[in-house]
């Protein structure tokens, strides 16, 4: 996935995939969520960095559920088919990446 494009202010692919893993599993609750969070994307965001990509994304599903979205720029774009007998929530590399957090 070293093609990702970097449009999440410079998140890599393996970045953001991290980012959501932990985003599961600290609690919203803990005082020291981002913190806890940007030590499990690698170390190389700062625990703002960590919540300012967090708004981003919320703000990002806000637009998308408002029903804003332009649909028709997809009238332009080829169609793209994705098999639906497969898990594209969770994989085995998303499991690896999990196990190698060590978060207990």
């Amino acid at each position: 996935m070293e093609d990702f494009p970097k449009v999440f202010c410079g998140w890599s692919w393996e970045e953001n995939k991290l980012f959501e893993l932990a985003l599961a599993v600290v609690d919203e609750q803990d005082p020291h969520r981002w913190e806890v969070v940007a030590a499990m994307v690698g170390g190389t965001k700062s625990a703002e960095d960590v919540q300012k990509h967090y708004v981003i994304l919320l703000e990002d599903l806000q637009f998308i559920e408002s029903g804003k979205l332009d649909h028709k720029l997809a009238e332009f774009q080829p169609s793209v088919h994705v098999d639906c007998t497969q898990s594209v929530c969770w994989t085995d590399e998303d499991n690896n990446l999990l196990l190698q957090l060590d978060i207990n």
